[in-house]
């Protein structure tokens, strides 16, 4: 978390650019997150004690649920990983082990931290690779080629010399490099080739699924990578060799810190599908597996160490954020134990018209912001109607009544339907402006939305 935390009334605010509406749910991501912060500065010996508020958020699909919980963990730069609950099976059965998205999550905290190490030394990496590709540019040793061959697939420059071990010589073609008259050379670079372990399968029950990972981590250590010499242009090798120089300069063992420390501090968990997992009052059948699913999540979700292939993990202070529509069972039909470590329970209102055309006008990424600029890159300005909106919007509302109601996510298939001739035909088009009217959207989703089986299928 940064230094200077937000308040929750900020974090709602946040949030409020890219989700409409759902103010219940934000308050209580937003209490949630502040919590972190208030237990980070409480007395040492409580500090542990305290555990993290975790959140079941009920709603059917496409109110928002995982982008509340997506963008919550943008905000705190948190590793973050949404896993369906109904993916799991219980210990005996084959499928996923549980305790497999905690270390999915780790492995997400290390790319993390890595590239934001990475990051801050770019600048020196780049450095490095310019002064190995003149390297390569310059050979040190001596030529017996004449100068015209060595420059051969050179441009014909009148400011072109020989490649010579002076730092005259050397500081010219720096200036080549850093002007572009090099980018049309080829150069070799020697590169590390991933050598590929043997095959080894094993076929077993749940939990042995990190089995894999280890015998990969040992293979590579007894098949070293070997290196391969590639032929690519001047840019593409000083983009190869600045990557390689910036993993050179990154510390992994304080990445592995740093990530296992944020993952422990503030990683974040979505449980999307919580319901699935949720038994009927049958007293067998595949309910019973549902049960033990949730036993199996219950040590995870309470907090535990999880075998990594970086080390221990403790789970005590993940937030979890379950979210399900809840529409067949009631979050009181989870086991006690689940029940009493998901303590707030959010409802997420259905999305209706006027909703759908705030969510097409005002996020910071709202859909009609998206296909505009995108469109734009074609030199073609579009431009929608108030009315246009209200009719996309409307239309939205109208199939999520007659077919399954999915929410926002219904914007995203009446647009592309709506603006297919015009993404298609864009790069040719000689009118460069576009005006979506009322009438437009009518006349390209009359014929489907009439057509209840076609718009079933179409929208």
């Amino acid at each position: 978390m940064s230094d200077k935390p937000l308040t929750p009334r900020m974090i709602v605010e946040k949030l409020d650019r890219y989700i409409i509406g759902q103010k219940d749910a934000k308050r209580a991501v937003a209490i949630a997150l502040r919590n972190r912060w208030r237990r980070q500065n409480v007395p040492g010996e409580l500090r542990d004690e305290i555990s993290p508020k975790n959140i079941i958020m009920i709603g059917p699909t496409g109110v928002g649920k995982t982008e509340i919980a997506r963008r919550l963990a943008k905000i705190d730069n948190a590793p973050f990983l949404k896993v369906e609950a109904s993916k799991f099976t219980e210990v005996g059965y084959v499928g996923r082990d549980v305790e497999s998205m905690i270390r999915d999550l780790v492995e997400l905290a290390v790319n993390m931290v890595r590239t934001e190490e990475q990051d801050k030394v770019q600048t020196k990496a780049a450095e490095l690779a310019e002064e190995r590709l003149l390297d390569i540019l310059l050979p040190l040793r001596p030529v017996e080629k004449r100068p015209e061959e060595i420059l051969a697939d050179h441009h014909d420059d009148e400011d072109t010399e020989v490649p010579q071990r002076s730092g005259a010589t050397r500081e010219r073609f720096r200036r080549f490099l850093r002007e572009g008259r090099l980018d049309d050379r080829l150069v070799e670079v020697e590169i590390q080739e991933t050598r590929a372990a043997p095959m080894v399968e094993i076929f077993s029950s749940a939990g042995m699924e990190d089995v894999g990972m280890n015998l990969k981590d040992a293979f590579g250590s007894i098949f070293p990578q070997k290196k391969t010499t590639k032929k690519v242009t001047v840019p593409e090798a000083l983009e190869i060799l600045s990557q390689e120089e910036a993993a050179r300069l990154v510390d992994m063992d304080k990445v592995t810190r740093t990530a296992m420390e944020r993952v422990e501090q503030s990683g974040i968990v979505f449980l999307d599908e919580i319901d699935k997992i949720v038994g009927s009052d049958a007293p067998h059948g595949p309910d019973v597996s549902r049960e033990g699913v949730q036993r199996d999540l219950l040590p995870i979700v309470e907090g535990s160490n999880v075998n990594t292939r970086y080390g221990m993990i403790r789970t005590d202070h993940i937030l979890f954020i379950a979210a399900g529509a809840f529409s067949v069972v009631k979050p009181s039909d989870l086991i006690p134990e689940m029940q009493g470590r998901f303590p707030i329970r959010v409802e997420l209102d259905s999305l209706g018209r006027e909703e759908f055309i705030r969510i097409l006008t005002e996020p910071h990424n709202a859909l009609i912001k998206q296909y505009v600029e995108m469109i734009a890159t074609e030199g073609v300005a579009l431009r929608f109607s108030e009315d246009a909106i209200a009719e996309i919007a409307e239309t939205a509302a109208l199939v999520n009544e007659r077919t399954e109601n999915i929410g926002a996510r219904r914007l995203y298939t009446i647009m592309e339907t709506l603006l297919d001739e015009v993404s298609f035909d864009a790069p040719e088009m000689e009118e460069k402006s576009v005006d979506i009217t009322a009438e437009y959207v009518r006349e390209k989703l009359e014929d489907i939305v009439e057509d209840e089986d076609l718009s079933r299928y179409i929208l």
